[in-house]
């Protein structure tokens, strides 16, 4: 657990993902304010992935700052696509089983945009791509995935953090980003801001 500087401005986290939360935890940082923000997330025409995901972290972020005065504020966004089609954020079976018969056997991206707000009003945003590669599904795989539940509310209709992971036969690029939070850019962000990450660590 760290123990908060009350010289420096806290820190604020504009998602209620638990995933999110963890990673943060993983690099010593945890925040003051768990804070959500509720916008609309439909892309818009002609959107990709990576302008979506950029787009929706800066939205994100926008709205919470309103509400949290004097405190840095990371907001991010994961995106699943595949070519220029945005996958859904699954809600429903049906949503799931189409992204993942969708994704068998072939390479999917997955983007997620960082934005992070300092009390001074200045900000920075970093989108961060992955490339993840699946194995070819059979229907009892996606049928057994399914019924897990694990897939409601996840970008693509997975989560490659539990067992969709054993669907994974490869992977560039930043693990953390595809898990939810990119941990290197989110973290050289927030010192590039003046938030004093390393000073965080070392009183863990």
């Amino acid at each position: 657990m760290t123990t908060t500087d009350r010289t420096s401005p806290g820190l604020a986290l504009a998602s209620a993902s638990p995933r999110r939360l963890d990673l943060l935890g993983q690099i010593g940082l945890v925040p003051e304010r768990i804070a959500p923000a509720d916008i609309d997330e439909t892309p818009q025409r002609g959107e990709r992935p990576g302008q979506l995901a950029r787009r929706l972290a800066i939205q994100k972020g926008e709205a919470a700052r309103a509400r949290l005065q004097g405190m840095f504020v990371i907001a991010a966004d994961t995106v699943v696509g595949v070519g220029r089609r945005i996958l859904p954020k699954a809600e429903t079976e049906s949503d799931a089983r189409a992204c993942l018969e969708l994704m068998s056997g072939r390479k999917h991206d997955v983007v997620t945009g960082v934005a992070v707000f300092a009390p001074d009003g200045r900000s920075a945003s970093r989108l961060v791509e992955a490339r993840v590669a699946f194995k070819r599904l059979s229907g009892q795989e996606i049928e057994g995935y399914i019924s897990s539940g694990e897939w409601r509310g996840k970008a693509g209709g997975y989560a490659i953090q539990g067992q969709a992971g054993s669907f994974v036969t490869g992977i560039t690029g930043s693990y953390s980003a595809i898990v939810g939070l990119p941990l290197y850019e989110t973290a050289s962000v927030l010192e590039g801001l003046g938030y004093p990450v390393a000073r965080r660590w070392s009183s863990a």
